[in-house]
């Protein structure tokens, strides 16, 4: 009797093997690149067991196939990791692609690799190096001079990270140019690609800015200007953003479109196959390797090929291998939000696709959520309305009008004006949509164990809803518990039963956040802001530090907001957090009202907040807080020696803030007040003219808080002023070193400080 054989063929392509082991080594990749705390890799780890152990149980006689794949991940992730950390020697010579090349105002920043390391590059460019560059040929630096660091994480609670955004990109470190030289090389293939990648950037440029804009964004997967932004906070507030991204909506496009014309040039189904993908590779290479795309792209491969040849394979499995393919190459692809949120989606299309259009959109808007809540802490609740209104829109307005204008900008550059028109009056109709913040939630930030249980359960409800057999009971009991998690989970971020005082890491200014516990009242003492040298246009500061920090811990509204004085380190960001979080009421020192510099900073932000001015003596008690103003005792001009100072006491221990106020201020608080304090913001980021050594002799604090940028121009905080903190033995702690630095009290334990950048912040 002769043995059975075992066909390979048709338990390779049973169901489910090819999804398992993709979600195994994914699990994995999670394990060795984003997990940091011992309760995550333990998670992880339990994960990936119980996943092999499925796959061993089920898929038993392709045991060999599955650490296969395990060994050739292993492998990648050990290629992919950098041994050693760049150093720059004589002779280090930096590739740069022009198409990886960004020059503003005499200023170059790049992506460069010096061998198989990448690094980001920057600094001044000459204007005989500016036009070099723009040659569009592959530059060399060489003969360089420069500080090499490692690129800096966030510093703030709910702050976008670059350290992990670049380390996904698999480059940590950063080179600060002192001297170069620039020369151009022979140009390969590789070096005409992306000189042709360049052309493009340049030929959009020359375009009205919102037809550059979607331009860049459809085949380039790029913002081509920080003036943008706008419009892709209001796709983002409306829930829509993804359709600004490359992905297999693009894809399907170019197929189409690819094989109309093949149909048209009557070419085999081989033959238009070929032609696809030959288009495919051209638009994974424009979109600068764009995680959607390439995902949308390979599964069209992958599904073509098992057509071909009569291969049956379900499509949760072509997705599977699509996911599996993808993370051999680059073991690092689920760093990235991006790449997280496509395979979620098309995943969450798998789960659903027996359900009709409208309810399809419903679920994966569930399924998206927790991450929505972890990335970026809030989500919009008419998401799906929306989509209905503004993706038709998309689709038949804005891809036609800017494909037509990338040959018609050619032939007529007068012609995309009345383009230009039609893009305008559309954006301006949804940015007013948005304006509305209608249906727009600011939950707060889960963490990560919450957000995977969410993502859990919601699967399991898709999976249950997606089936064909009535079980309306099931349905309500997962449906009932998951909205009851995220109550639970809502009311553990806004009903705290902490309270909180937080230095905000703003670099080279001043911003304090205080909360108390439930009911949560929000107050803040001043908004820091960038200084500006330059008098040109930059990017506020809060929206990039202090606004994600309100919604991660959801707040969206301030029930007093204190302004020390008009120096832009304390309030250059006023006027912008003034238009975006309402503020009930705005405290000021007598005077600064008057300021024309003030003025102007609030000038037509003011809706619905009052405007109250302070003297010393004056008190402002709030539920739970009473603040006692200690200075100006007069009115004067805003200025530092009129710095607005309070002090109030929670949990039983005496704070004290004085703004920019000098030696003499303090010297006036201790001869008409005289008082004690456990903890004091030392004044003006700890310059030399503060603080005075008799003031803070008769503070007696037991610890002082500077507040001041990395390596600043002004060397605060100045030696003077730490040697007398050395002598009088106060502790002391700065942003410089610990990024926010945040003081906790109430609920069940005992007040403690936390610095951020001590502690992991998931």
């Amino acid at each position: 009797m002769q043995p059975s054989k075992i066909n390979w063929k048709s338990k390779l392509f049973s169901p489910g093997f090819f999804l398992l082991t993709a979600l195994l080594l994914v699990d994995l990749s999670f394990l060795i690149y984003q997990s940091n705390a011992k309760l995550q890799k333990l998670t992880a780890i339990i994960i990936a067991a119980y996943l092999l152990f499925l796959l061993l149980r089920k898929y038993n006689t392709l045991k060999f196939i599955v650490f296969g794949l395990l060994a050739v991940g292993f492998i990648s992730v050990n290629l992919n990791n950098r041994k050693d950390a760049f150093s720059l020697k004589e002779d280090t010579v930096i590739k740069v692609y022009p198409d990886q090349v960004k020059l503003k105002d005499g200023w170059m920043s790049a992506t460069g690799s010096a061998g198989k390391d990448k690094i980001l590059v920057s600094g001044n460019v000459s204007k005989d190096d500016e036009k070099l560059i723009e040659q569009g040929r592959t530059l060399f630096l060489t003969n360089i001079a420069g500080d090499v660091t490692e690129i800096t994480p966030a510093t703030n609670y709910g702050e976008f990270d670059y350290r992990k955004y670049y380390a996904s990109k698999n480059i940590s470190q950063k080179i600060k140019l002192q001297h170069y030289d620039l020369i151009t090389g022979p140009n390969n293939l590789i070096d005409k690609l992306h000189s042709f990648r360049f052309n493009l950037q340049s030929y959009f440029k020359k375009m009205p800015r919102i037809l550059a804009f979607f331009s860049s964004e459809l085949l380039l997967a790029e913002n081509p200007s920080t003036d943008n932004q706008e419009i892709l906070n209001n796709y983002r507030d409306l829930g829509v953003i993804h359709i600004l991204s490359i992905s297999g909506l693009h894809v399907g496009i170019y197929t189409l479109l690819v094989s109309a014309v093949c149909f048209w040039l009557k070419f085999t189904e081989e033959e238009t196959f070929l032609c696809c993908s030959f288009i495919l590779l051209i638009g994974i290479f424009l979109s600068n390797g764009q995680a959607g795309f390439i995902r949308a792209s390979l599964s069209y491969i992958l599904s073509k090929l098992f057509r071909f040849k009569k291969w049956q394979i379900v499509q949760a499995d072509v997705l599977g291998l699509t996911c599996l393919l993808h993370l051999l190459v680059d073991p690092r692809l689920f760093m990235g939000v991006g790449a997280i949120l496509s395979y979620v989606l098309v995943f969450g299309l798998q789960l659903t696709n027996k359900l009709s259009s409208f309810k399809q959109s419903v679920a994966l808007n569930l399924l998206l959520t927790p991450l929505l809540l972890f990335y970026f802490f809030q989500f919009n609740l008419l998401t799906v309305i929306f989509n209905m209104l503004i993706v038709p829109y998309f689709n038949w307005v804005v891809m036609p009008v800017t494909f037509i204008n990338l040959i018609l900008f050619k032939l007529t550059p007068s012609g995309a004006n009345f383009l230009e028109l039609i893009l305008k009056n559309g954006e301006q109709l949804i940015g007013e949509l948005s304006a509305t913040r209608i249906g727009l939630f600011t939950f707060g930030k889960i963490s990560w164990w919450q957000c995977l249980l969410l993502l859990f359960i919601t699967a399991i409800f898709l999976i249950v809803v997606n089936e064909k057999k009535e079980n309306k009971k099931l349905k309500r009991k997962i449906a009932i518990g998951t909205l009851c998690i995220y109550i639970v989970f809502f009311c553990l971020i806004h009903f705290p039963i902490k309270g909180q005082v937080t230095f905000i890491d703003v670099g080279q200014g001043d911003s304090i956040l205080i909360t108390t516990p439930f009911p949560r009242k929000v107050y803040m003492i001043d908004t820091g802001g960038k200084l500006n040298f330059t008098g040109k246009k930059i990017t506020p500061q809060v929206n990039k530090i202090t606004l994600p920090f309100l919604k991660a811990q959801g707040i969206s509204q301030i029930d007093g907001l204190f302004v020390s004085h008009q120096d832009a380190d304390h309030v250059g960001d006023l006027g912008p957090l003034l238009e975006q979080v309402k503020v009930k009421k705005l405290y000021m020192a007598q005077g600064l009202i008057a300021n024309p510099s003030f003025q102007k900073r609030i000038d037509g932000k003011i809706r619905h907040t009052k405007l109250v001015e302070l003297l010393a003596g004056m008190q402002v008690k709030e539920p739970k807080i009473n603040f006692s103003v200690i200075y100006p005792f007069k009115a004067g001009e805003g200025k530092n020696e009129d710095s607005l100072s309070l002090a109030f006491e929670l949990a039983n221990k005496r704070w004290m803030f004085t703004g920019d106020l000098g030696q003499d201020g303090e010297k006036e608080i201790m001869n008409k007040i005289g008082i004690q304090v456990d903890y004091f913001k030392l004044g003006h980021h700890g310059s030399k003219t503060s603080s005075n050594p008799e003031f803070l002799k008769s503070l007696q604090p037991k610890e002082v808080f500077i507040s001041a940028g990395r390596k600043n121009r002004f060397g605060h905080p100045h030696p003077e002023t730490l040697a007398t903190l050395k002598k009088q033995q106060i502790p002391w702690v700065s942003t410089q070193d610990c990024g926010m630095i945040s003081w906790a009290y109430g609920g069940f334990t005992k007040p403690e400080f936390k610095h951020f950048l001590a502690v992991d912040d998931q």
